[in-house]
């Protein structure tokens, strides 16, 4: 009981403080950064500077950590988290960051994470009741290209939602029966259509690696919808529907919105 309340006294003297200018100008290079308005700004500030905060940050084969590499994996962890109850990803005590992929045994698919085809080259992990792991040029690369669907940092993070009520079966903690209904339906019929077209080489909007499991479709299924919310909403209307309902975000919305200003300038 002492220790929560410590927690909270120790947040609310660091949101008390402004953040930092250099942090905000990282920010400002961050693509999915300048399509958020005024508010979810503040909100992604507060729960960002707290993650940079309370988790330990080690780095991997000669990487150095600095503000710059915890700001940016923070601040796209705390997009996940923008709008649903949450506790800081209470259970991610480290953050380990290589410089770029890192070589590891045969990945174990119960852990979540990625692997590079061929030659069992890890992209990052994330581990139940561990660590997320994460190569930093992945990382980079993931953020700086908002529509490519591929964000290593969303990915693993995504992970450690659905590992939140102690399973890792692609179904994070809904709020009532129906939720759990409707998300066992789409999500169910969305996994079965990718492994299809995965088997046949199709394409999709849904990376084919979101074949794998049900835990790695929900991972993918997240990037998509934060990256390809256009085509996600076209495509896929129930899962961008059921995926909207759960982060409370509409993604769609927000390029919908950009081009409209963009248009009015």
């Amino acid at each position: 009981m002492i220790f929560s309340w410590l927690r909270r006294r120790r947040r609310k003297a660091l949101l008390a403080e402004p953040i930092p200018e250099e942090w905000v100008g990282w920010l400002m290079e961050l693509p999915f950064y300048q399509g958020l308005d005024a508010g979810e700004r503040g909100r992604l500030h507060d729960i960002l500077r707290v993650i940079v905060a309370e988790k330990d940050w080690e780095g991997c084969a000669g990487f150095e950590i600095t503000d710059e590499v915890k700001v940016v994996i923070s601040a796209q962890a705390a997009l996940l988290v923008l709008q649903i109850d949450h506790n800081y990803y209470r259970r991610v005590k480290t953050i380990l960051v290589y410089p770029s992929s890192y070589k590891t045994g045969r990945p174990d698919w119960q852990s979540g994470g990625i692997v590079e085809e061929g030659g069992g080259h890890n992209l990052g992990e994330a581990w139940y009741r561990g660590p997320v792991i994460l190569s930093w040029d992945s990382v980079r690369y993931g953020a700086e290209d908002p529509k490519d669907a591929h964000n290593l940092v969303l990915h693993e993070f995504a992970h450690k939602l659905d590992m939140s009520d102690g399973t890792i079966d692609g179904t994070p903690p809904l709020r009532d029966r129906q939720d759990y209904r409707d998300w066992a339906r789409v999500m169910t019929e969305e996994y079965d259509v990718l492994r299809g077209k995965a088997k046949k080489g199709r394409r999709s909007v849904l990376n084919r690696y979101g074949a794998t499991n049900e835990a790695e479709f929900f991972a993918v299924a997240t990037e998509s919808f934060f990256e390809k919310p256009l085509q996600m909403e076209k495509r896929h209307a129930e899962l961008y529907g059921l995926l909207k309902t759960y982060f409370r975000q509409d993604p769609a919305e927000r390029l919908r919105r950009a081009a409209a200003e963009d248009r009015g300038n």
